[in-house]
């Protein structure tokens, strides 16, 4: 595997978790793959994973469907049964029941698990009615997901019993499972918890786009066409890498719960370099986010990845959730002009956003059975797929 591609990629899911995933357009069930392209070697040190794959397919559990693609949830709930001493867990949202059962058993098997979760999302599914009316829309849709997740019977009511073996943070907190989320700082919560990783025995990490969600990772319940938002995974075994995350992880834990507000997220949280560590054939580049505004630019995350573009030499493929980074744009202009392949697949509600850097370019816009093509002023030349 081409080991630029590898270290790209772990950048891409370190610097930008939380925005690097479209939403695709669901295939019928039933619809006949063309054809299946043969998987590529995994290494042992290094292995990635995507919900989206055409090279394999599996039984998701909880929609009792076969549909194309890994397992993401299963390749997480396996590598968190396999810890022998220590689990820690850092995901924007937990909505899982199996990947919260296997954290239970394992705390209950006496192993050390820490979790921490963002503050928006550390919240129960049972909700009354006066609470779910004050959510904005989109929190209540994605309650009623909650709700048929957790929903047994099916009868749109959920009961203890359902609760406590369907709502994910319950599970968690029933084992006695220590969590905290992005107010332990003693703020109302950066907005910025954004990370989906794992650490297991300080040797292997489980880093994903995905949060730990049915459409993230499945699809939605109210679409039985839904596989989910297009995701990745990467497992990697290497202690020298598993140490960064531990890292940082213990800044966000600080003292964890119930103890002085010591934790810190967000911008709070120290910068630090760029590291990187040689895992198996390829050499991982490993950086966290968010910076402050006084942090010069070539030292961020984005810095890197401005720098990682700027040494294309024949192509570019971007999938993202949504594109802000001015800096960014420029420097695929700049390489565009130089011949360079440019391709993005972008999420159809922020392609035109005001925020999005490529909206002040020249996009080619190309909507899925649609023969509309639009276009916006400037010079960029970027080939834009509109997914859903």
């Amino acid at each position: 595997m081409n080991k630029k591609i590898i270290g790209l990629a772990v950048l891409v899911a370190v610097g930008f978790a939380s925005c690097l995933f479209a939403k695709q357009k669901p295939n019928s069930e039933s619809m006949p793959l063309p054809s299946t392209p043969r998987a590529l070697p995994q290494d042992p040190s290094l292995q990635i994973y995507f919900n989206q794959s055409q090279t394999s397919s599996y039984s998701e559990r909880y929609r009792k469907q076969t549909r194309p693609g890994d397992d993401l949830e299963e390749q997480i709930v396996k590598s968190i049964n396999s810890a022998r001493w220590s689990v820690d867990v850092a995901v924007a949202e937990l909505r899982l029941p199996r990947i919260a059962q296997a954290l239970a058993h394992r705390h209950r098997s006496g192993i050390k698990v820490r979790l921490i979760v963002e503050n928006l999302y550390n919240r129960p599914i049972a909700l009354t009615a006066s609470q779910l009316a004050v959510l904005p829309k989109r929190e209540q849709e994605r309650y009623a997901e909650l709700v048929q997740l957790a929903d047994v019977n099916k009868d749109g009511e959920l009961r203890e019993a359902e609760i406590s073996s369907g709502d994910a943070l319950a599970i968690v907190r029933s084992a006695g499972i220590p969590v905290i989320d992005d107010t332990a700082d003693g703020s109302k919560g950066s907005g910025l918890m954004h990370h989906k990783f794992a650490v297991i025995d300080g040797k292997t990490v489980i880093v994903t786009s995905a949060n730990f969600t049915t459409s993230d990772i499945h699809g939605d319940f109210k679409s039985t066409e839904s596989r989910g938002n297009p995701n990745n995974l990467l497992k990697l075994s290497r202690p020298e890498l598993a140490k960064l995350f531990t890292q940082e992880f213990d800044i966000m834990w600080g003292d964890g719960p119930g103890r002085k507000p010591d934790s810190k997220f967000g911008a709070k949280k120290p910068m630090r370099p760029v590291a990187r560590v040689r895992v198996g054939s390829a050499t991982v580049a490993v950086q966290f986010s968010p910076a402050t505004s006084k942090t010069p630019w070539q030292q961020t995350p984005n810095g890197l990845i401005d720098r990682t573009l700027a040494n294309a030499k024949t192509s570019v493929n971007l999938a993202l959730f949504v594109f802000s980074a001015q800096q960014l744009a420029n420097t695929l202009e700049a390489k565009s002009q130089q011949g360079v392949g440019i391709r993005a697949l972008v999420d159809s509600s922020f392609i035109l956003h005001g925020d999005s850097r490529l909206a002040y370019h020249s996009v080619k816009l190309i909507i899925p059975n649609s023969s509309d093509l639009l276009k916006n002023n400037g010079r960029l030349n970027l080939t834009i797929r509109q997914v859903y």
